[in-house]
């Protein structure tokens, strides 16, 4: 079982640790991608303090955007102190869209059309899915599958979907 302890010099440049648990188990120990503090990996790539201060981030922009709507960037970052860089974030992330259709800065990381939010358009949207769908299963329904754990696994899939 290895301990944990604080450090104050910077780590080594390996990017992610595992601590043995006292199960056998391991934890995801990553440093933080915005501060570089260690912390216990739960899926995101920033420590939940870097998380709970990009929070506060986009409640600054969101609001701003609800007391003058259509704003540009620039405008939005200089006046919330929000760097430009992050607003764009916040609308690939799709928590932000482009009003304006003639002012399309984002584009689709798959084909470069020019979207309002997000990272890829409808229509890359809807064949990634279908490749998804074919390469699970071939595409096929699961009722015409034969019992087992595969078919298992794609009903727990389409539960999951209808839930949201």
């Amino acid at each position: 079982m290895a301990l944990i302890e604080y450090m104050d010099w910077p780590l080594p440049l390996v990017d992610i640790y595992y601590v043995d648990l006292i199960r056998g188990g391991y934890m995801d120990i990553r440093n933080c991608s915005n501060c570089g503090k260690i912390y216990a990996y739960d899926g995101f790539n920033i420590c939940r303090q870097c998380r709970r201060d990009e929070e506060k981030e986009f409640q600054r922009v969101k609001k701003y955007l609800q007391e003058n709507p259509g704003a540009a960037i620039p405008e939005i970052s200089e006046e919330t102190g929000v760097e430009s860089s992050k607003i764009i974030e916040f609308l690939r992330q799709g928590r932000l869209e482009v009003k304006d259709e003639s002012n399309l800065l984002l584009e689709c990381e798959r084909c470069g059309v020019p979207i309002r939010t997000g990272r890829f358009c409808d229509k890359c949207t809807v064949e990634m899915k279908r490749q998804f769908k074919s390469s699970i299963g071939g595409g096929r329904d699961p009722k015409d599958l034969g019992s087992g754990d595969f078919k298992r696994k794609l009903r727990a899939g389409e539960r999951y979907r209808k839930k949201r």
